[in-house]
């Protein structure tokens, strides 16, 4: 009786163990089938020109899986790594799938017509669902990946080009008394220096903007960068007037796509819970910028014997080292920019797989290293990446040599971003392309034309002072003097000369007007803002001066004589300390938006992307009205400080809209536009508000503060991207969510089924394995 009870617990033992060996071997199979069903798919999307060669390494539509292969025959480069058991370790790189792989899995099973069948219109349609896939699971990887070290790194390095971008703003501003007078530029050119550098950052902005969606942003912004640096420190070698502004042409051409392609490559790093702040913070470094300009001006410019000289025609003065200097922070960016990766949103966007799981996996890696957790593996294993459509390309018939291909190569590119441009008029993006456009010109239209109207008003002021000051001298006559000291702020109407030497005299800002010069000399003469005009000049003769035929208005030589006369402008007045006023003005203006770039970092996530930037607007308007008391150059001072205060929240916030309202295809190129267009508005800005400063102090008040309440109005109508930031995943629920995809639907079988009677657990991508 014992022995047969012996006997059937044996019997019930071993019949257990075979069940348990038989359904670990199932498993084993399975697992084994899956990954040379995977490792079929992944060679046919790298070979897709070939031919099959092995008709016997997959299972066909209509065939099931005998279980009779051999064990070794399931092994694959992607399954590299596992263990005895054929359990995947977890984190383990699988391979990244063929951007077609999740749809082949059905094609054995349904086999819907292929791409080739399809028309553009249904293959934008898989594209947009693609798109919005992807945009979901990259949001969940970033917030994987953490925010640490890497963005801390990123951050740095594209604050370094938008401080680029800060400084060539204010480096025109800051050079521009200098220049006119060592270029020897007139009052009528002088304008164009100010309006040519805002004319190439229009230009870069769209080109710079547009080529970042197509060839990647690090391509992109190293590009432009070099450009800028190049042209930058080019211009502070010309001596020639008309090269200098084609040089800072150029220069800001470049530096226009530092902005699009900056803001659109930082926040494609960045989780949307801390995009917001930290883009308020990046926006810190343009203000850095302008204060880095103020201060290197104020020490650099007024240091005339900063300077050297070969011969009289090449002048190397204070204000090109000046220019240099400002050349730095462009080239640091550049250096520093080679040792980052590449925006891994945009290498998905356009089918880079590889490449950019390797570069999350280093901003993970990065940043757990940098908590202490380097144990903690990157889980991502699949990555959805969108549709790719070929675009057709017309080549011609002549492209055999270099500069055809070339020139063909340019125009496609060109007709790209023209398209890509034109794609953001279309739904459902356009309505937002209209509203920006609206907010984006007139913020810039209120805000570049005052910060042009405050310091005209300023030197309007000082004009008004001036003119109290300078002393008028009236139908007077000299004869037989000598003169050899500095003459300062006179006026010298209808006055007679005769016989007399000018000697080692300084003019500083003298205007003689209808007088005459009669058998005098001028040696050793040096002058700044001096003008004869409707003089006569008999029997004179100049000696080592500076007088260029410009400076002679109307004036008439009779048997004059110029020997070693000077040429080119000279700067030589060590004891001219007006400039250190105008750097000191614009130093504190700049100063003053540090604690609206506080603010708006701090609250951007909290109250709102829109109430920041339609509050500010508003309240940037209301503070317009105050410049009626700006009587003196002190309040109009303030008036610019809070002024520049309440409008550096509104920028902060427009830049964290227009960046997040744009899909990533054309985010760069959205942006790009608007920041053209707000160059555009600049200009538009300077000069009408520049030709109302002599006039009226009303209408620039009412126009301005019109533009900036509509403005502030129209943002107000922008969606509110705070809404979608998503919360935080846990792991818990990525599984549940993981559970509920495979009870509705499987990949690889392609039916819908239960956990309970299929017996198939299904993870989050078309790899299934038999549940344990």
């Amino acid at each position: 009786m014992e022995d047969s009870y012996k006997d059937r617990t044996s019997l019930m033992k071993g019949a257990k163990d075979i069940a348990r060996e038989v359904k670990k071997q199932t498993v084993k199979k399975v697992n084994q089938a899956v990954d040379r069903a995977q490792d079929e798919y992944t060679q046919r999307s790298y070979s897709r020109f070939q031919d099959e060669e092995d008709d016997d390494d997959y299972y066909p539509a209509g065939e099931t899986y005998n279980g009779e292969a051999n064990d070794d025959e399931g092994s694959s480069e992607a399954t590299e790594g596992h263990d005895e058991d054929d359990e995947i370790y977890e984190g383990e790189y699988q391979g990244i799938p063929s951007m077609n792989q999740a749809k082949d899995s059905i094609v054995s099973v349904g086999q819907p017509k292929g791409d080739e069948y399809k028309d553009r219109q249904e293959l934008e349609s898989e594209r947009r669902a693609d798109e919005e896939e992807l945009a979901q699971q990259y949001e969940l990887i970033i917030q994987e990946c953490g925010h640490g070290r890497f963005q801390w790194a990123l951050f740095f390095v594209l604050g370094m080009a938008l401080m680029a971008d800060g400084v060539e703003v204010f480096v025109v501003g800051f050079v521009l008394p200098s220049a006119e007078t060592d270029l020897c530029i007139p009052n009528s050119g002088s304008g164009w220096l100010g309006s040519i550098v805002y004319l190439g950052m229009m230009v870069g902005a769209f080109f710079w903007g547009g080529l970042a969606d197509k060839v990647g942003r690090k391509q992109s912004l190293l590009i432009c960068m070099s450009v800028n640096g190049f042209f930058a420190f080019l211009s502070s070698f010309v001596q020639g007037y008309g090269f200098f502004l084609f040089c800072r042409l150029l220069s800001g051409f470049g530096i226009g796509g530092a902005i699009p392609t900056v803001f659109s490559y930082f926040a494609e790093v960045l989780a949307r819970e801390k995009r917001g702040e930290h883009l308020s913070w990046l926006c810190m470094f343009w203000m850095i910028g302008g204060i880095y300009a103020s201060a290197m001006a104020w020490a650099i410019i007024p240091h005339y014997g900063w300077s050297f000289s070969m011969g009289s025609a090449y002048q190397f003065h204070s204000w090109r080292v000046f220019v240099i200097v400002c050349a730095l922070p462009c080239v640091s960016s550049v250096v520093a920019l080679t040792f980052m990766p590449e925006s891994p949103r945009f290498l998905l966007e356009v089918g880079k797989h590889d490449e950019a799981w390797m570069i999350l996996k280093l901003i993970h890696d990065t940043n757990m290293r940098a908590r202490g957790q380097p144990e903690k593996v990157f889980t991502v294993n699949k990555i959805k990446t969108p549709k790719q459509i070929d675009e057709l390309i017309e080549i011609e018939s002549d492209t055999g040599t270099w500069y055809r291909r070339c020139f063909v190569r340019i125009r496609t590119e060109l007709y790209g971003i023209w398209l890509t441009f034109m794609r953001c008029f279309n739904y459902p993006v356009r309505d937002n392309t209209i509203k920006l456009t609206i907010v984006w010109f007139t913020l810039s239209f209120g805000y570049y034309g005052l910060s042009v109207w405050f310091p005209d008003v300023i030197k309007h002021l000082q004009s008004d002072e001036y003119a109290l000051l300078t002393r008028n001298v009236q139908r007077d006559k000299y004869a037989n003097f000598s003169i050899n000291f500095t003459m300062e702020n006179q006026i010298h109407t209808g006055m007679e000369y005769d016989n007399g030497r000018f000697i080692g005299v300084k003019f500083k800002s003298v205007t003689f007007k209808d007088s005459v010069f009669k058998s005098c000399t001028f040696e050793d003469v040096t002058s700044l803002n001096t003008y004869f005009k409707n003089c006569t000049f008999i029997d004179t003769v100049f000696d080592n001066t500076d007088f260029e035929p410009y400076k002679f208005i109307d004036s008439e030589f009779k048997n004059c004589s110029f020997f070693h006369n000077k040429t080119g402008c000279q700067i030589t007045f060590d004891d001219d300390y007006s400039a250190y006023w105008i750097y000191f003005v614009n130093f504190l203006g700049t100063l003053a938006v540090l604690p609206g770039n506080i603010v708006s970092a701090l609250l951007m996530d909290r109250i709102g992307r829109l109430t920041m930037l339609g509050g500010s607007m508003v309240l940037s308007g209301i503070s317009c009205f105050f410049l009626w008391f700006g009587t003196s150059e002190s309040m109009m001072i303030g008036m610019l400080c809070l002024y520049n205060g309440l409008t550096i929240s509104a920028w902060n916030s427009l830049d964290v809209v227009t960046v997040e309202l744009y899909p990533t295809d054309r985010r760069a190129t959205g942006f790009g536009f608007l920041n053209a267009l707000c160059k555009a508005a600049a200009v538009l800005g300077n000069l009408i508000f520049g030709s109302l400063v002599s006039i009226t102090k009303s209408i620039p008040i009412l126009l301005a503060s019109t533009v900036l309440v509509c403005g502030g109005l129209v943002g107000l109508r922008l969606p509110d991207t705070r809404t979608q930031v998503p919360y935080k995943v846990t792991p818990r629920e990525r599984r549940e969510k993981a559970e509920v995809l495979a009870s509705t639907q499987h990949l690889l079988c392609g039916s819908h089924c239960d956990l309970q009677t299929c017996g198939v657990f299904c993870l989050e991508y078309p790899l299934c394995i038999l549940s344990a």
